[in-house]
């Protein structure tokens, strides 16, 4: 364990925060990039393609963290993302960029998946609370200025530049982690389960999918849709029969067996993930088109939400460290979590904006009580030999959470909006009207559409979240473990089956 653990997770954060920002940036772009390259029509593209191959390839990169060592795995995904971050610079066509984001997407899917696992490899359980802050900062900071930043490099270097930035943030990471990470390796002898792997990118890639077309670019009931949801039931089937009976599963089924506390959290992350995706798209929106704030500073608006997630994560990763007590931060977590959304639906075209960032403040407030807990759950309940499928297990379930949240918000709020607003063409769209340039007698009847719209998904958020507190009432508080692995040991992988215990 290196001496200085804060030095480490330095390089570990700076890797994730490069992943995290790549997304909201390159949205913020995307209609100068489409000035420059043309090819409006595959514009969604450019944002799912990179989506989806995160997601598909998070747990492949988790698991072989735990077959081939998790330092040689992680600096391949930063090393991947460079490239694809350089390539997608010098990208001279739509279709082109669309190819070299999914090999970024394959780079942030080990980021994402690494992370983690080696938080849990430096830090033991007892002493993660300590490091909790840092996590939530990234996550913080990569969804406020994301956008913010996208802007600023787009505006004053141009939009190749919001791609290069990451050539020199990734470089010193790598070169920083390179030097300074030092983990123990364990000797396995294991047969790669591509066929699960095969099966696992295929439900995932469908239900990403059907989730980001859905109600969008095609209805819920279309052939389209239905043809995914059905390859997604019929590919998770066909992994979970595989799993039973691999060698060496990708995603081992006895992370979710072994012990409940696992789906437990991953119910809570999955939650976490819905309400900070929704509200992340969803409260600006209320902001700028019913209580007229600027949308020039997108980012800002997030402020009182983002804020009390930093310092609440901080405080009681800090008393968990202290007491070594934890199932009541998820449970309070969930509660503020309900409570905040059930009052974000109750706002109307004239609730002021002080209240509504009161209200959001109790939305942060649940995020910090629940993402990094969840996360220390999940750590603290598997063997640390499948330590990198359960993390990447829970970020994956915290990912497709997102996509799942946006898809079903934005298809739920286009119906609210529309079935308040008849006649309205399209303007339950969100960015489709602005009140200011609709006529005089349709402004008002928009911003109630807008707003009754916006209920429906803080309603349908709270509801999810009372069942993430029940979830949070059923963990079994497992007394945190004080030391973190030892040994070193060389890693192999033959075609035999595994014969070194955890």
């Amino acid at each position: 364990m290196p001496r200085n653990v804060r030095w480490v997770l330095l390089g570990v954060m700076l890797a994730m925060l490069l992943s995290m920002l790549d997304n909201m940036v390159v949205g913020t772009a995307m209609p100068t990039v489409v000035g420059d390259l043309g090819g409006l029509e595959h514009i969604s593209w450019v944002v799912t393609a990179y989506t989806l191959v995160t997601a598909a390839t998070t747990p492949i990169w988790g698991k072989f963290g735990d077959l081939f060592g998790r330092k040689p795995m992680y600096l391949a995904s930063i090393a991947v993302f460079i490239a694809g971050s350089a390539l997608c610079g010098a990208a001279r066509s739509m279709p082109e960029l669309i190819v070299f984001r999914s090999l970024q997407g394959i780079g942030a899917g080990g980021i994402g998946a690494g992370a983690f696992a080696l938080i849990a490899v430096l830090v033991p359980p007892r002493e993660r609370g300590r490091y909790q802050g840092m996590t939530a900062s990234v996550m913080a900071v990569g969804t406020i200025a994301g956008p913010l930043l996208g802007g600023f490099i787009t505006g004053h270097w141009g939009w190749r530049w919001i791609f290069y930035v990451n050539l020199p943030l990734g470089l010193l990471a790598l070169v920083w982690l390179w030097r300074m990470l030092h983990v123990p390796a364990r000797c396995i002898t294991a047969r790669i389960d591509w066929p699960g792997i095969a099966l696992l990118t295929v439900t995932i890639s469908a239900t990403v999918l059907a989730a980001t077309w859905a109600g969008t670019t095609y209805a819920w009931s279309s052939w389209q849709i239905l043809s995914l949801g059905a390859a997604a039931v019929l590919g998770l089937a066909l992994f979970v029969a595989v799993e039973r009976r691999a060698v060496e599963p990708v995603l081992p089924p006895t992370i979710f067996t072994g012990h409940r506390n696992v789906p437990l959290a991953t119910v809570l992350l999955l939650a976490a993930g819905v309400v900070m995706f929704g509200a992340g798209l969803y409260l600006p929106l209320f902001q700028q088109t019913v209580q007229g704030a600027s949308a020039a500073n997108s980012g800002l608006l997030m402020l009182p939400l983002m804020i009390p997630v930093v310092i609440v994560s901080t405080i009681a990763g800090k008393i968990m460290s202290t007491t070594g007590k934890y199932k009541i931060f998820p449970v309070l977590g969930a509660g503020f979590l309900a409570v905040g959304l059930a009052l974000l639906a109750t706002m109307s075209t004239g609730t002021s904006r002080i209240l509504t960032c009161t209200y959001m403040v109790l939305v942060g407030i649940g995020l910090g009580l629940t993402q990094q807990m969840a996360g220390t759950i999940a750590q603290n309940s598997v063997d640390m030999r499948d330590m990198g499928a359960a993390m990447s297990a829970v970020t994956l379930f915290r990912t497709l959470g997102g996509s799942l949240g946006v898809a079903v918000f934005g298809s739920q709020f286009t119906h609210a909006v529309q079935s308040h607003l008849p006649g309205a063409g399209g303007g339950g769209e969100s960015g489709a009207h602005t009140p200011d340039q609709l006529p005089t007698g349709s402004r008002s009847a928009y911003l109630d559409a807008v707003t009754n719209g916006t209920h429906q998904i803080f309603l349908t958020g709270a509801v999810l979240c009372a069942a993430a507190f029940v979830a949070a009432l059923c963990v079994v508080e497992i007394p945190l473990r004080k030391a973190p692995p030892t040994g070193a040991h060389k890693t192999t992988v033959t075609g035999k089956a595994p014969t070194a215990a955890p």
